[in-house]
């Protein structure tokens, strides 16, 4: 992957995703359900009706993820959590738990992903028919996930966040060495929770495409909606954002995550700022029509003029309508002259001259 070799679309699901092409919405429940799989089904719900295309969690064994003393970073600490794997085990949904979510969204009409932690929950998402993977910013350098993750043939969604420059053209040659650059979507990530609009920095978006020459989106970890349109605008194809049912619940990812009603303001907002873009054409649109035959000038008398009078720039002025003679051919019309005596304010046509 680099610029001179880029790969500008991507297929999800049979859905285009990359240049020209409409942004992919991934509304993340992550571990919003707090371990209720009810509450994931609610979440389900939730990001169909804001109008999501994808709803995403998290899939992991917190035995497999974290040693048992491993510490908590700040925002986890809630919920008298003592250590990271005390508090991801009460954050664990089973496969079978999962399999009842990926049923729902079939039935709700929304993409069912999750994000897997460790090779064994790659095998997992595996049997439920995930149409890609979407890979943390925290295993930006995990050689046996990504190896895994590359060896399904699935689209890849990769983080970057915490990451710095060297380490992030270090994965994109890993991911290269791999074989996926014609299915890899880079997200630009900040991880900060929540991360503050003056630390956003969205221009990375299009720095990240230039060095990876993939398409490259969000990972968006502001409390903002409006946001979501000026990422699009700032080039990403993919926008993925936290939203939860309350945030007034205890859990580590509440309290910087959107609630519905927000969720459905984001998407509406990516949305607009598509429409708003539009294809980057030049020209005249039909909505100009009527304003420009009102607002374009002609070349119009200054006076009276009698029929065979030589026309110069001092019996002649540039009026509003349109529809005579352009005033870009203001010069064409001097030295000519008039057909028939012509009263002040006439719109001139070259019918009218000689």
């Amino acid at each position: 992957m680099s610029a001179a070799h880029t790969q500008r679309v991507v297929r999800i699901a049979g859905r285009p995703v990359g240049d020209g092409c409409p942004a992919l919405l991934v509304a993340e429940a992550g571990v919003n359900h707090d371990g209720c799989v009810a509450d994931a089904l609610r979440l389900v719900d939730a990001a169909a009706e804001a109008g999501a295309d994808v709803v995403k969690f998290q899939m992991f064994r917190a035995a497999e993820l974290v040693t048992a003393d491993a510490a908590t970073a700040a925002y986890q600490r809630t919920g008298g959590a003592t250590s990271q794997q005390a508090l991801l085990r009460r954050l664990e949904l089973s496969e079978g738990d999962f399999a009842r979510v990926a049923d729902h969204c079939r039935r709700r009409g929304i993409l069912f992903l999750a994000t897997p932690f460790s090779p064994p929950d790659v095998d997992r998402l595996m049997r439920l028919a995930v149409p890609a993977l979407k890979l943390a910013s925290t295993d930006l350098n995990n050689v046996p996930l990504l190896r895994r993750a590359a060896a399904t043939g699935l689209p890849l969604i990769v983080s970057t966040g915490a990451a710095t420059a060297d380490e992030i053209a270090a994965a994109v040659a890993r991911l290269r060495a791999l074989g996926v650059s014609e299915r890899v979507i880079l997200l630009h990530c900040v991880s900060g929770y929540p991360t503050p609009l003056d630390a956003a920095n969205l221009r990375a978006v299009a720095a990240l495409r230039a060095l990876s020459g993939v398409p490259c989106g969000f990972s968006d970890h502001t409390t903002s909606t409006a946001i979501a349109g000026w990422a699009v605008a700032a080039g990403a194809c993919v926008l993925e954002k936290h939203f939860t049912l309350d945030r007034r619940r205890p859990g580590p990812d509440h309290t910087f995550s959107l609630e519905p009603d927000a969720l459905a303001e984001y998407v509406r907002a990516a949305r607009d700022a598509e429409t708003a873009l539009g294809r980057g054409t030049l020209g005249m649109t039909a909505l100009e029509r009527d304003v420009r035959s009102v607002a374009r000038r002609s070349v119009v008398t200054a006076t009276a003029i009698r029929a065979g009078t030589p026309l110069t720039a001092e019996l002649l002025t540039v009026k509003r309508p349109g529809g005579g003679i352009p005033p870009d051919e203001f010069d064409a019309v001097l030295g000519r002259c008039a057909v028939n005596d012509l009263a002040p304010d006439t719109v001139l046509t070259w019918e009218m001259l000689e």
